[in-house]
Order: C-alpha cells, then structure tokens, then sequence
C-alpha cells in the first residue's frame, strides 16, 4: 500500500512544486532505481511491458525510475520535461481482469516516456487504459489485483487520475493534494469517461435521484477498509494543510516519515497486527505484509529540478540522496533481486532496517539526529551545485550516495554493540525470521 502526495508552488515556501511517495511493497520486494536515456525507436517495434507487447512511439524520453525488481514499469518516477508521477493501487467493484495485460506500474513508465507535461501524461493513460484496459497480478509471492490511481506532475500543474476498469475521473489539484489506496474523487471532477455515471447507475451501485459519488459507488469496502487508505489519506491531508503556505523539501520528507498522529518518541511498528501509518511497516500477517520499500521526493522547478531519493526501505531508517535528470543516475552499483546481495544498496540497508527492528525505539533514537543533520547538509549543498556543469553535478550526487552508505554502515556497528532494550513480541518475530530466511539472511 502507498501514499503520493504533491504541493503546488503556491502551497511551498519557495514557489516550487513539491512531490512526494513512499511506495509499500512485499518486505522482500526490493526496489531499484534505474535511469533510461532519451531514445528514438525503429518504426514498427514494439515495447515489451510487463506481461505484454505494445506498439513504440518514435521517440522516449529519459526518466528515472524507482521499480520493483522484477516489473518493466514503475511505482514511482520522472522523465527529462520536469514530469514526475506516482501510483496508488485502488480496490473497486468492478472486476479485475487477471490474465496478462498492462498494470498500473507500465502506465506510469509508458506516460513518462510519453508526455511532456503532466496533463499529457495524463492522456497518454487515459488513451492506452481506453484502447487495452487494466489487468494483470501486481503481486510479487502473492497473486494481487487491483485497479489504479495516479498523482501526476510537473512544476506548474498536478492532475489526480483515478480509474475503475476502464472507467476513469481526473481532477485538477489546485494547492495541495494526497492519493492513497482508496479512490478519492468523490461528485465533482475535471474530467471524466463517458460511461463513469451510466455504468454505476446501470449495476445498481447508485441509487436513482442520489448524488454521484465515484468513491462511494465504485468502491470496494472489504478490500479498501484493510489497505486503511481512508486513514492514511485523512493524515497526509492534515499534514500537508497545516503547513500550507510554507511546505518544504524537508516538510515531504517528514511527512513519508510518519507514523501516525500520536506516535511520539515511543511508536514501534512492532505493536499490534492491523493499522497502517504512511512510513510503513511490516509485520505478522495477514494484514501487515506490506512495508515501505522506496521513497521519493522531487522539488519542481522549471530550469533545475531535484529529485530526493533512498533507494531503500522504510525512510524512517535511512536518507534522502539528490539526483538530477539531466546528470543522471550516479552508479550506485548493481540493482536488486528478491534476495540478500551485499553489493546492492538496497539490501545492504535491509541489514540495518531489520537490525532497528529488533529495538525500534532505543536503536532509531542512536542515529535519527545524525540522520536528519546529514540531509540538512545535502539540502545545502544542493543550492551551491545547481547552476554547476553536469559533472560536478554528477560527482555531487555520488558523494551523497557514498555518504549515506558510509554512515549507515557506521549506524549498523553502533546499534549492534547496544544491548537490547526491550524485544519484538513473538509473533512479528516470527513474521520476520520468515521473511529473513527466504531472502537469505
């Protein structure tokens, strides 16, 4: 489950539009982050997605990607027109079609490769979901389907896209604005499908001389209510108003970080078995299998935009590292498989994340300070290398990379030579030594 969100240059303190998603996957699902140049195609060829082949536009733009391993899309990412997009699974009434066909993760690479704005990006969706729909498993041990939501961007407009089958309404965001695993759109939109009104009205699924409401009469309210995306929209909106007007780089990333209004200095993801914050976490299932396994955060600007990514799990437990389009992707090594590699970023910070779990509150309070001191440097370095050539601008971002495996490392020995303060309750303990075991930890 996920949580996107943006702000608009006149919700900021700067002007600029600000964006941000923590992706939640399987624990052992790992993420990685992949840079595509700009390309020009054959006429004829095909792009092979996921699970099938569609006809290639002439030309691709370049774009940054954060991807489950095994997926050809994404969960979340940008393109080289300043065009940065997230996804939401949604659970609704209508049904899903589970033979192979394009997921929600392929739109969102195939709308960056596509639009220049986000509003374009929006209509490249829309016109591919029209012409092929939706379908396929999302899951990666387990099958999964659901149908799609989409928060797109770019520095001078939003869009929020929300579909059921084919069936779809946008909404343009004017301040500021989330999207979770509920569908969010509710009697008033910009946009819509033709048949969004008749098809509800036809399953009976709105009753005659009642309001339309799309959330209400598409929805799903077994699976929505155990994704508890309601609450976690509910949170990110309050969040994002109260600091309206002055929002921030730091003020998204604070915002990915939280785990709920009353969590304080002594929360633990490991209490309880149901319950979802927007930095999640796994635990014993069947409800909590899902965990935060990327995150993301892009300040907008027309002439140089930055784009603040982990490449890792849970933001809680690790750093926010700048990247720009236009540099590219520093090499941060080989990308991830579904188990443990040591030469993977992503799986050399699972080591300390599952290492924090044992102890959350004593073992995140010895570095949390450390952590948020070191992206305040990065914030400020970042202004110093923005009219810099490509290559400092390169050499930067993978200092900052190197930087924060460094001092991760430096975090694991210092946790580890703690004693445990207090243990995880038996049954996430076993949650977890089961995911361990098939990761090969």
């Amino acid at each position: 489950m996920c949580d996107t969100m943006v702000a608009l240059g006149n919700a900021a303190a700067n002007g600029k539009t600000l964006f941000a998603k923590n992706s939640d996957r399987e624990p052992n699902e790992a993420q990685a982050l992949v840079y595509f140049p700009r390309a020009v195609h054959p006429a004829g060829s095909k792009v092979a997605c996921t699970y099938r082949e569609l006809p290639q536009v002439r030309e691709t733009n370049a774009v940054l990607l954060s991807q489950p391993f095994w997926i050809w899309g994404a969960e979340m990412g940008a393109n080289d027109k300043g065009v940065v997009i997230g996804n939401e699974a949604v659970f609704t009434k209508v049904p899903y079609d589970k033979g192979p066909g394009l997921i929600g993760m392929d739109f969102l690479r195939l709308a960056l490769e596509r639009g220049d704005t986000a509003e374009t990006a929006m209509q490249v969706i829309i016109e591919l979901l029209e012409e092929y729909g939706q379908g396929g498993n999302c899951g990666h041990t387990h099958p999964l389907f659901y149908h799609n939501s989409f928060l797109l961007a770019d520095s001078e407009a939003a869009w929020v896209l929300e579909t059921a089958g084919r069936h779809w309404a946008a909404e343009k965001v004017r301040e500021v604005r989330t999207i979770s695993n509920i569908i969010t759109i509710g009697s008033e939109w910009d946009l819509a499908s033709d048949q969004l009104v008749d098809f509800a009205r036809k399953k009976g699924w709105c009753k005659r001389g009642q309001e339309f409401d799309f959330g209400r009469c598409y929805s799903d309210l077994i699976f929505s209510h155990f994704a508890d995306g309601r609450s976690r929209h509910k949170r990110s909106c309050a969040l994002l108003e109260a600091r309206k007007g002055s929002l921030t780089v730091q003020d998204m990333m604070a915002i990915l970080r939280d785990h709920g209004e009353n969590s304080g200095e002594t929360f633990t993801p490991v209490k309880g078995i149901t319950g979802a914050t927007v930095c999640m976490h796994a635990g014993f299932g069947p409800v909590r299998v899902s965990q935060t396994t990327g995150s993301w955060v892009s300040e907008l600007d027309t002439d140089t935009t930055v784009h603040w990514v982990t490449g890792t799990s849970t933001p809680c437990t690790a750093v926010f590292k700048p990247v720009w389009m236009e540099a590219g992707l520093p090499d941060i090594g080989p990308g991830p498989a579904g188990t443990y590699d040591r030469e993977s970023l992503w799986w050399r910070h699972e080591i300390l994340h599952r290492e924090v779990l044992r102890d959350y509150v004593s073992r995140l309070a010895v570095f949390k300070e450390e952590r948020d001191l070191l992206e305040s440097r990065f914030l400020e370095e970042v202004e110093f290398y923005q009219n810099m050539p490509l290559t400092k601008k390169t050499q930067f971002s993978q200092a900052c990379f190197s930087d924060g495996d460094r001092i991760e490392l430096e975090w694991l020995n210092k946790i580890k030579d703690r004693s445990l303060e207090s243990h995880m309750p038996v049954y996430h303990a076993l949650a977890w030594k089961g995911y361990n075991r098939k990761a090969g930890l």
